[in-house]
């Protein structure tokens, strides 16, 4: 079983890959969203053989659906139309905030970190990291509904 994890963005698609395990998740690459989106995934989830995805809920800051929530929608249907596999949403509140600062909460202060980091940015690898972000949370959320369904 494997995850794939997606940061759905009107630009570009950060997607995330989780191990055969589904404990740990990684950032994959980043999709440009355009006409090619389906095709490129559809490539993803047969090489790494993908049974699910998980797709960030964009939410604002008091936890509500915004502007961009529809169009997450939409694209849900076209992932159910083209793959026939389950999809789950979690919530992806400041996942791209946390990226940039490493995941850790903290930002870099170094100035060869932060030069890093902007370039980090400027190639998108922020998406796939707000991807395995997203997907992590879930995986997380995951096993510790199965470890207390086993108690």
């Amino acid at each position: 079983m494997k995850f794939l994890g997606i940061d759905y963005g009107t630009k570009r698609i950060g997607i995330a890959i989780s191990d055969e395990n589904t404990k740990l998740a990684f950032p994959k690459e980043i999709v440009p969203n355009d006409v090619n989106t389906m095709k490129r995934l559809g490539e993803v989830v047969a090489k790494e053989n993908i049974t699910e995805f998980v797709i960030g809920e964009s939410v604002d800051f008091s936890g509500k659906l915004n502007a961009l929530s529809a169009r997450i929608d939409v694209f849900i249907l076209e992932l159910e139309e083209k793959f026939k596999l389950p999809i789950h949403k979690q919530k992806e509140f400041l996942t791209s905030v946390e990226a940039r600062r490493g995941g850790n909460g903290k930002m870099q202060s170094n100035p060869s970190q932060a030069h890093s980091k902007v370039k980090q940015i400027k190639s998108g690898r922020i998406d796939a990291s707000a991807a395995a972000l997203i997907l992590q949370r879930y995986l997380d959320k995951r096993s510790q509904q199965m470890e207390g369904s086993n108690k």
